[in-house]
Order: C-alpha cells, then structure tokens, then sequence
C-alpha cells in the first residue's frame, strides 16, 4: 500500500530496479562480447545460462519482474509529474528548464520497451520454444550461429543501434538520478555520476559494436 500512496517509496523502487538492470546490463554486455572475441566462450556460457536451473527458474522471472516494475513505476511517476505540474510556464524554455533527456525519458522509455519486447521474441522466445515446445536435444554449440544469423538483416542491425542510442541516453539521465533518488549526496557523488555518464556511453556502444560486427561479418557456409 505504501508503494502506492508514497511518491518517495515509488522513487526508490524506481531507482533500485534501476540498479537492478544495470547490473544484468554489466553480465549482458560481457557474455555477448564473448561472441565477438571467443565463439566458444560465448557457446559455453550461454549453455550454461540456457539450462542452469537457478538461472532459469530463479534468476530469469527476477529479471523479468525487475523490467516490469522499473517500467510500471516509470509510468506511474510520469503520470503523478504530470497532475503535480499545476504551475505552467508561460513560455517555453527548452533545455533551460529541465535538459532534453529528463524531459523525455518517458519516450525513450517506451521505444526500450518496443526493443525488449523485440529482443525477447528474437532470443528468449525462441529459446522457450526450441527446448520446451519442439523439445530439441541440448546443443552447446547452437548459439554462437543463431546469434550471428539474427543481425543478418540490416534492418534489424539498424533497430537494434538506434535502441542502443536511446539506451544511452536513458542511462545517461536515469543512472545518475538513481543514486540521487536514494538520498546519497556525499563525497562519493561525484564520483558515482562520472561512472554513471561513463557507463552511459560504453555500454551501449558495446552492444552497438557486437550487433553491427555480426552484421559485418555472416556465417558463411
């Protein structure tokens, strides 16, 4: 109930579930980076998560529910900003009132979600439906090939680029507003924002890289 009435309670499971994401970006990011350097690495590791248990069935729905519930509370919050604004400004000011990335994380939000929701079908329904509905035999090397297939068409590759774009910019505001939104203001600050602003960048262009290396470089039989 306190998560309802309370907009401080609803900040902090924004910006924790918001942690909470960064930290599956981080192990993301680096076993697919795997795929570019070390195609056996990234077979290894992605068996391993496809049919560890404690992955599948304990990690998995955590994730799922942390991306439903940064979701909903971003959502929530946006509608709560919007009813509180009860003072307009008689002329807009551009960036001079708030910068361009927090006045529109809502959007930027909304287009993540169109890509989660394609990435999803691309990796995790598939995978769903090779070991559960045609119930194939494992294959530890099936996913080096599968993955490198997926950015074959440009189209793809170009959508999954602009999502890292607007990926970055998403965390370039709301991973340094997460530590704010917890009430940490000490002279560890600073710091935390630099890492933020620098994670920011690096990350998304890391999976910018992976997408278009693949799209660069087909399997060829």
């Amino acid at each position: 109930m306190s998560l309802i009435k309370s907009s401080l309670a609803r900040k902090y499971v924004m910006a924790l579930s918001g942690l909470f994401l960064v930290i599956f970006l981080i192990l993301h990011v680096t076993i697919n980076l795997a795929s570019v350097f070390s195609p056996e690495f990234f077979n290894e590791a992605s068996h391993f998560m496809g049919y560890n248990p404690i992955v599948q069935f304990l990690m998995q729905p955590i994730l799922i529910i942390g991306v439903i519930v940064h979701f909903v509370m971003g959502f929530v919050l946006e509608i709560q900003n919007k009813k509180a604004r009860d003072v307009r400004y008689v002329k807009y000011k551009g960036s001079a009132n708030a910068p361009w990335v927090s006045r529109n994380m809502i959007y930027s939000g909304l287009v993540i979600l169109a890509f989660l929701a394609l990435h999803f079908y691309d990796f995790w329904v598939h995978e769903m439906a090779y070991k559960y509905i045609e119930a194939n035999p494992e294959d530890p090397t099936r996913y080096y090939g599968e993955t490198v297939e997926k950015f074959a068409p440009f189209w793809r590759t170009i959508l999954y680029v602009i999502s890292f774009v607007l990926l970055s910019l998403h965390l370039w505001h709301g991973f340094a507003s997460s530590f704010q939104s917890m009430g940490a203001n000490n002279k560890y600050t600073v710091g935390f924002t630099k890492f933020a602003k620098i994670f920011a960048v690096v990350v998304p262009l890391a999976f910018a890289f992976i997408a278009i290396y693949h799209h660069l470089n087909p399997i060829t039989h």
